[in-house]
């Protein structure tokens, strides 16, 4: 494939989206980034504001996702409103890439998780970076299996998804500078 045929779906937010974002641009690929009206993005090459009747149509239960993760989540318009995002993020991608932490309960950390649960109830290939441990886990519809630094992912899918924790290490930095590096050789 081109790299003119990739586009990577992602938030353009602070943090693991903005880096996703930095590389996709580095690399010659197309981004698209959903946002909506008050939200914080650094990266507007690609911005899509989703105006209120395309917010609804992303829109969850709190109280599904709060049970399905495990936790609490305030009902806030801006919250509700990143997870619709989100969701616009994950339903474009064929395959997600998230960085942030994985959780004991094999959830991953913050509104990022809703992501990576969302992922996997499209049965869409997921890998996350945790940064704890760093290192690559893939999503095998059971558990989160460690991938050695001999079989790292791959950008394997046209339209992929970036997204991830707003507070990025420099270990996750990296890994998402070395998964496009790994995927787009020169």
């Amino acid at each position: 494939m081109d790299r003119n045929d990739y586009i990577l779906f992602s938030g353009g937010a602070p943090g693991a989206e903005a880096a996703f974002g930095a590389q996709a641009e580095r690399f010659g690929i197309e981004e698209v980034n959903f946002g909506f009206e008050g939200h914080v993005t650094v990266r507007t090459r690609g911005l899509r504001n989703l105006n209120h009747e395309e917010l609804k149509a992303g829109d969850v239960s709190l109280a599904y996702v709060s049970q399905l993760m495990n936790r609490r989540y305030s009902d806030t318009p801006t919250f509700r409103k990143v997870l619709q995002s989100i969701w616009y993020q994950v339903n474009a991608g064929q395959e997600i890439f998230v960085v942030g932490s994985i959780l004991p309960d094999n959830h991953v950390k913050g509104g990022t998780g809703w992501g990576a649960e969302f992922a996997k109830l499209c049965n869409k290939p997921l890998h996350v970076f945790d940064q704890d441990r760093n290192g690559w886990f893939t999503w095998d519809d059971r558990q989160w299996v460690a991938r050695p630094d001999t079989d790292l992912p791959r950008i394997a899918h046209v339209h992929f998804t970036g997204t991830g924790t707003r507070t990025l290490t420099e270990a996750g930095t990296a890994a998402i500078a070395a998964l496009f590096e790994r995927s787009f050789p020169s």
